[in-house]
C-alpha cells in the first residue's frame, strides 16, 4: 500500500520480492520455519491481482506450506459473497500453496536479470517521486481532477481519508488515493513510473532481455500482466473529460503530460508481451471489461456533472448523495477499487 504510494508499483513490488528473499534466507541458516503476512489490497497498486499468480509468483522458498494474506473488504463480498464462489476461491489458494511449496518459482535466470529490474525500478521511481512530490502543481491537479477532496465528506471508509489534515499527499491513505484515481478510469498509482523505467532499459538495449524475462520469470510476468490489465481498464478519453471541465487552465499541461506517459507504458508493455491489444491474451478479461462500458462511460459523465455542481454548491443533500452513487456504480464496473 503505503511503498507503492510512496514509490511507484513497480519498485514496491521489486524490493518487497528482494526483502522477501531476505528474510527466507535468514531463516533457511538458522532452520526457522517461516510464514509471510502479506497485506494485500483489492487494487493493484495496493498490490492486488489474481491471487493465484500472486502465490505463483513469489521467490522460492517463501511459500512453504503455509500462506497468511489480507482481503479488503470489498474483496471479501466479491471473492466469499456466494457459498461456491467461497469454494472456488479456496481450491484456488490451496492449490496455488500446494504448488508453491512443491514446485517453487524459478528465481532470476542471472545476475544480468536482477541488474535490468533494479534500472527499471530506479527510473521508475525517480520519475514518479519527481511528478507526485516534486511537481507543485500536481496536489492542485489531484485535487480537481479527481472526487478525491469530496470523498471526506462522505460517509463511506472505516478510517479517515488522511492521517492529517494537512501534508498534502503524504498524508493521503493509500485507500482513499487509489479510490480517487479509480473513479476518473485514469488508475494513474498502478502504472505511473512503469513506462520511463521500462524505457530506460529498452534505450540500454535490453528489449530481449525484457522479453525472456516476461516468458521465463513468473514474478515479472505476473507484474506486468497486472499492470497490462490495469492499462485495459483504464480509459484516457474519460478521463481528459474530467480535466476539461474541472481542472483549471494553469495545471492541465500536467494532465496532458500524464496521458502521454500512459501511451507511453502501454506501448512498451505492448513491447514485451508482444500483444497487439491490451491484455488480448485473456479473453475472458477484455470481454469484461468491455461489457461494462455501456454502463460505466454514462456514470462517470453524470459524476463529472455532480462534482462540477457540488463545487459550487458544496452542502447540497442532493447532490452528495448523487455522488456517492456515481462513486458506487463506477467502484462496481471497476472492480479493484482501493
Amino acid at each position: 500500500s503505503d511503498s507503492g504510494k510512496d514509490a511507484g508499483r513497480f519498485t514496491a513490488a521489486w524490493e518487497l520480492y528482494k526483502a522477501q528473499e531476505d528474510v527466507v534466507a535468514v531463516c533457511k541458516e538458522y532452520n526457522i520455519k517461516i510464514t509471510l503476512f502479506h497485506g494485500r489490497g483489492g487494487s493493484v497498486g495496493r498490490g492486488g491481482g489474481p491471487m493465484y499468480l500472486a502465490i505463483q509468483s513469489q521467490p522460492p522458498g517463501s511459500v512453504m506450506g503455509t500462506l497468511r494474506v489480507t482481503e479488503q473488504g470489498e474483496m471479501i463480498q466479491a471473492k466469499f459473497g456466494l457459498n461456491q464462489t467461497a469454494i472456488r476461491q479456496l481450491e484456488i489458494y490451496t492449490t496455488a500453496v500446494l504448488l508453491a511449496t512443491v514446485h517453487p518459482p524459478v528465481p532470476p535466470r542471472s545476475a544480468a536479470w536482477r541488474s535490468v529490474m533494479d534500472e527499471i525500478s530506479d527510473a521508475g521511481r525517480k520519475y514518479y517521486r519527481q511528478i507526485v512530490f516534486e511537481t507543485k502543481e500536481f496536489l492542485q491537479y489531484f485535487h480537481e481532477a479527481t472526487p478525491e477532496a469530496e470523498l471526506g465528506n462522505l460517509n463511506i471508509g472505516s478510517r479517515p481519508t488522511r492521517r492529517k489534515s494537512s501534508g498534502g499527499t503524504t498524508q493521503l491513505r493509500a485507500i482513499p488515493w487509489i479510490f480517487a484515481w479509480t473513479q476518473t478510469r485514469s488508475v494513474l498509482p498502478a502504472w505511473l513510473g512503469v513506462g520511463k523505467g521500462l524505457q530506460a532499459a529498452m534505450e540500454k538495449g535490453h528489449r530481449d532481455e525484457l522479453r525472456a524475462m516476461y516468458k521465463e520469470w513468473p514474478f515479472f510476468q505476473s507484474t506486468v500482466d497486472l499492470i497490462e490489465m490495469v492499462l485495459a481498464k483504464a480509459d484516457m478519453p474519460i478521463t481528459k473529460h474530467y480535466e476539461d471541465v474541472l481542472v483549471s487552465q494553469n495545471v492541465r499541461e500536467l494532465g496532458k503530460e500524464l496521458r502521454d506517459e500512459f501511451h507511453v507504458t502501454e506501448k512498451h508493455v505492448r513491447d514485451i508481451t508482444g500483444h497487439h491489444k491490451l491484455s488480448e491474451n485473456n479473453k475472458t478479461l477484455r470481454r469484461l471489461i468491455e461489457s461494462r462500458l455501456p454502463y460505466l462511460n454514462p456514470i462517470n459523465m453524470l459524476q463529472v456533472e455532480v462534482l462540477r455542481r457540488l463545487r459550487q454548491d458544496e452542502t447540497n443533500p442532493k447532490l452528495r448523495d448523487a455522488l456517492l452513487i456515481t462513486m458506487k456504480g463506477i467502484a462496481a464496473g471497476m472492480q479493484n477499487t482501493g
